[in-house]
């Protein structure tokens, strides 16, 4: 099965969704991520995560944002030139993520507009959700990218 022709500005439009497969979080992984950017004990350690708010082990928030990333790359929410992002404007973690949680993201397209200082690039916001396998949101996120024109079907703006 190919996947689609990366999406230009003039491909999304507001309120258009996109649903990422799933990837399965892995304990040894988990830990590996915070050893090496969150070495916190709730992350680590199954008994030190025990007497903690979370009752056991969990994974970093930061952990759970580079699995989405991955997961988004993956998925038919393919950007011409990559998912470039200029900025997040809000990133929240309601639940926490356990070993062997089952996660996959959807994202809304929330405003698509062209750039005010380059015609050649549009800026797009968009809401992505982690979830996981019951349906939990963990991750929720409104975050910011740059999108490249299609001049050939873009409209002029009017005067």
């Amino acid at each position: 099965m190919s996947q689609p022709a990366p999406l230009f500005l003039e491909d999304l439009s507001v309120g258009q969704t996109f649903r990422t497969g799933s990837v399965s979080v892995e304990e040894n992984r988990l830990k590996a991520f915070a050893a090496e950017f969150d070495p916190q004990p709730f992350h680590l350690d199954e008994t030190a995560a025990g007497a903690t708010l979370f009752g056991g082990l969990v994974a970093s928030g930061w952990h759970t944002a580079a699995v989405t990333m991955r997961l988004m790359v993956e998925s038919n929410f393919r950007i011409v030139g990559g998912l470039i992002g200029v900025g997040a404007e809000n990133i929240r973690w309601p639940h926490p993520v356990h070993a062997g949680d089952v996660l996959h993201v959807e994202c809304e397209v929330l405003e698509t507009r062209p750039s005010r200082s380059n015609p050649e690039r549009g800026i797009v916001r968009f809401k992505s959700t982690t979830l996981n396998q019951e349906g939990t949101v963990v991750m929720e996120q409104t975050a910011v990218l740059t999108v490249p024109r299609d001049l050939s079907r873009a409209t002029s703006p009017k005067q």
